[in-house]
């Protein structure tokens, strides 16, 4: 029993030497982005066979290190102002490929510092591609994960072919006594407003939309340009390119809206017959509700808002991303447009993932294979841009566990040297 004794307290040593390495990596990594602590897990070692039945209730035979369990709690965030700093505020991981210590494949990160490249991918600082959805023609995403590459060229323009309008109307405004004259439009209207287009080259034109009221709930509108920008040219002069009428109920909501000569422009140097689509709104006549464009209200005429979706040539300036992962190009222009969307991936078991190194972990058949999706999907974390994951590790947590370790080891050292004491004692006896 004394040499069982000395065995026994070896097994605590050994045991504590693990777990104080597991301490010294966790106090180590205090500062790693995105890094997870464990925690040892020890297991009693029996000194007989469980199938040895009841009655066999013997000493142990010590300690054992039983598994190093991950802890996957969330990291306390910290903002950088960095764009292409992500953090994960839940469950997820990033998904980045390439190759590891003669690994290849996907590995997974919470350690969100990204860049974008010489080629224009989009990668973490050790140069494994970001994976996610990238972003159609159409607006929409693609149905699997690829590697992420930001255009980092200038974008071409983008021609003017929708204006969009949401104002209010005087309900109490006057009839102008004088019909409608383009060269002096202000004075023969009630309210205008001005939006910027765009022809085909890219070049800017003011277009100012006049409203004029003809009867009780019914106005006139015009559309108007400078005649120095159009082919043929009249420099000095207002060219009406568009006209219409808008009609009102009793109760102010758009009724009806009656187009009398549509949009059509032919800017210089640019393609002829740009047609515009002005858009005041649902009508009632047409299904809508008359309430969510121009209304006429007994209320001063204003804009409450306008857009058109035409823009100029742009040079790249860098990326955004929001909370859902989308990460769009930013240009000189203004247009934000979308690159594709960040694949967050989920595991059944995170704590079955195997550490590849570089703040990456691999999936293994504890952790299941993993579930790609969207950042807010199916449980998946939120993205923070501009912000970075901190470590979880606690670092008072950690001293406390050396102080307790270092216990721990001198305490099973004493009954290596109790044991020791009490074999010599043993052997004394035959002097």
């Amino acid at each position: 029993m004394v040499l069982k004794a000395m065995n026994t307290g070896v097994s605590g040593l050994r045991a504590e030497g693990e777990a104080l390495g597991v301490v010294s990596d966790n106090i180590a990594n205090v500062n790693t982005v995105g890094f997870k602590g464990q925690r040892v897990v020890f297991q009693d070692v029996l000194g007989h066979s469980i199938l040895a039945g009841e009655g066999s209730n013997l000493p142990g035979s010590g300690v054992r290190v039983g598994a190093v369990q991950q802890m996957f709690t969330q990291g306390s965030l910290s903002n950088t102002g960095v764009a292409t700093d992500l953090a994960l505020n839940g469950d997820g991981f990033f998904v980045v490929k390439g190759t590891i210590e003669g690994v290849s494949g996907n590995f997974y990160t919470r350690a969100g510092q990204f860049k974008v490249d010489a080629q224009g991918g989009l990668t973490n600082l050790n140069g494994l591609a970001v994976q996610g959805y990238a972003a159609n023609p159409d607006g929409t995403f693609a149905a699997s994960a690829s590697s992420l590459m930001v255009p980092t060229s200038a974008i071409p323009p983008k021609i003017t072919e929708n204006i969009e309008i949401t104002a209010n109307l005087d309900a109490a405004a006057t009839v102008p006594t004088l019909p409608f004259d383009i060269n002096d439009p202000s004075g023969t209207s009630n309210f205008s407003t001005s939006i910027t287009v765009y022809d085909s080259l890219g070049s800017s034109h003011a277009v100012d939309v006049y409203f004029r009221k003809t009867a009780p709930n019914t106005y006139d509108y015009h559309a108007v340009t400078a005649g120095d920008d159009l082919v043929p040219a009249a420099p000095g002069t207002n060219v009406e390119i568009g006209s219409g009428s808008l009609g009102f109920t009793t109760g102010g909501a758009l009724d009806t809206v009656t187009t009398g000569a549509a949009i059509s422009v032919d800017f210089a140097g640019a393609t002829a017959g740009q047609a515009i689509a002005l858009d005041f709104g649902s009508p009632i006549a047409g299904g809508g509700t008359g309430l969510d464009g121009v209304t006429q209200f007994a209320s001063a005429a204003s804009v409450s808002s306008q857009s058109q979706d035409g823009y100029s040539s742009g040079d790249f300036g860098g990326v955004a991303v929001d909370g859902m992962g989308v990460v769009k190009g930013l240009y000189t222009n203004g247009e934000k447009i979308a690159i594709g969307q960040l694949a967050i991936a989920k595991f059944r078991s995170n704590e079955g993932l195997g550490r590849a190194g570089q703040g990456t972990y691999i999936e293994t058949r504890e952790s299941g294979s993993a579930a790609l999706g969207t950042a807010g999907s199916g449980g998946r974390a939120s993205v923070s841009a501009g912000a970075l994951e901190g470590s979880n590790v606690d670092l008072a947590e950690q001293f406390v566990g050396l102080i307790q370790h270092q216990r721990s080891f001198s305490a099973n050292s004493r009954t290596i040297t109790t044991a020791d004491e009490m074999l010599q004692e043993l052997i004394n006896i035959k002097r």
